[in-house]
């Protein structure tokens, strides 16, 4: 199944973010530090040009750490990037954000007086990554609703903070067609696609399938399984038996055990797992992990 999700919305989000980006000096790109290529919409790196970036991989308490400093480092050569992980949930990690941002605005900006030009910076991202809580954050303030289904903005908001930053966000977008089946199953198990949109026993077979391989003993301890499944589909059936998902007759609900799988690895109960490598960026692991 090829996970797919573009709404309306999202189309004028793109146009309205190509009109204001002439303005912008700075693009601060809010990724899941899970999926940091899966959620890093290349709409972004189209749009913002040769503006100076800095990527932070939100939500990192949920991820692998040794995986996500290899992120940073991979992210950090790339020119005019800035890479740094952060949960935005934490108002404390928040508030110590905005000294960054206005240490690479004077570097880039040397010339300008900020207390009577503000840097102009774009927050941008794809759904529920993360970017209105961090906004909040870095207000110090409720400005942005927030909730933990992609797309609750819709509309670009504009902020100014007493620290010679003007603060621009916008609603979170998607790439109108992903081209990479793994990235669109990745988004799917992280959340940043809604669950209608998809099918939980598919994504959870893929979920299944790459813990297997890389995390085992994450499944191992957390369903307490005396020994490990031989594939995908014996990892739902056991977590179907362990987790209300037994029907009349014996059948197991594989839908129900799917939903479980992706609801624990989303809230942190599997442990801190990440999803992809820089290496996995030109050898994908959905064909090797489903052999």
């Amino acid at each position: 199944m090829a996970v797919q999700w573009y709404p309306g919305h999202m189309h004028k989000a793109r146009k309205n973010i190509k009109e204001v980006m002439p303005q912008i000096d700075v693009v601060l790109e809010v990724l899941d530090a899970r999926i940091p290529y899966s959620s890093e919409n290349p709409a972004v790196t189209e749009l913002r040009q040769q503006r100076p970036c800095i990527k932070i991989l939100n939500k990192s308490d949920l991820a692998d750490p040794e995986i996500t400093r290899i992120w940073i480092s991979h992210f950090e050569q790339e020119e005019g990037v800035k890479a740094l992980s952060l949960v935005a949930e934490q108002k404390s990690q928040a508030r110590q954000l905005p000294p960054q941002i206005l240490a690479l605005c004077k570097k880039i900006l040397p010339q300008r007086n900020l207390d009577k030009k503000p840097a102009r910076v774009m927050i941008m991202g794809i759904p529920n990554v993360g970017k209105s809580t961090l906004m909040n954050g870095l207000a110090g303030r409720v400005l942005a609703k927030v909730g933990n289904e992609p797309a609750v903005t819709k509309a670009q908001q504009k902020i100014q903070l007493a620290n010679g930053i003007q603060l621009f966000d916008t609603p979170g977008i998607l790439w109108p067609r992903m081209e990479d089946k793994n990235c669109g199953y990745r988004l799917a198990v992280t959340g940043a696609i809604r669950n209608t949109a998809m099918d939980f026993e598919d994504v959870g077979l893929y979920a299944a399938a790459f813990f297997l391989q890389y995390y085992p003993e994450a499944l191992t301890s957390r369903y307490k399984l005396k020994e490990l499944p031989k594939d995908d589909v014996a990892v739902l059936e056991e977590i179907g038996r362990k987790r209300g998902g037994l029907r009349a007759g014996g059948h197991i609900d594989m839908n129900k055990a799917g939903e479980v799988l992706l609801h624990d690895f989303r809230v942190g109960a599997l442990g801190r797992l990440s999803l992809e490598t820089p290496e996995m960026i030109s050898a994908p692991p959905l064909d090797e992990v489903k052999k």
